[in-house]
């Protein structure tokens, strides 16, 4: 009867093995104009519009770079779909599915207005300003150390 059994459990062993599959995930970037580069937590990704594929569900810090348009910071979120849930993903990656998820985003062209040296001068003047009257007012909120 042992026999039997561990026959039985070899089969739907290899049984399961056969039929194994796994789940497809794609993240597509894409961008407005296209032609960014894209970095997803601090790991360059490619140039938009890039396909590849990704292990994690959750949020990616997004940085895009693309000349003559600003900088962008910003998050994206990959949600797991339910079929991804505890304990329905144990059965999901036996079956061959495939989960494609796309973050857009549209870049900003630069402005000189922002790189303007005497812009900036005068910028720092008035916060310089700024910080000195409220330096006078303010008093410490720890004691000094003693030696």
């Amino acid at each position: 009867m042992t026999l039997i059994r561990a026959k039985f459990s070899a089969l739907l062993g290899c049984l399961a093995l056969a039929m194994s599959g796994c789940v497809q995930r794609q993240l597509t970037v894409t961008t407005d104009p296209p032609g960014a580069l894209v970095y997803l937590n601090g790991q360059e990704f490619g140039r938009t519009p890039v396909t590849r594929d990704f292990t994690w569900y959750g949020t990616y810090d997004v940085t895009l770079r693309q000349e003559g348009y600003e900088t962008r910071k910003t998050t994206g979120k990959v949600i797991a779909p339910w079929w991804q849930w505890v304990p329905f993903d144990l059965f999901a990656e036996l079956l061959p599915l495939a989960d494609r998820r796309r973050l857009h985003y549209t870049m900003k062209p630069a402005t000189n207005e922002a790189a303007d040296p005497q812009r900036m001068l005068e910028r720092a003047a008035a916060l310089r300003g700024e910080l000195q009257s409220t330096s006078n007012t303010r008093r410490p909120t720890t004691a000094p150390a003693k030696e």
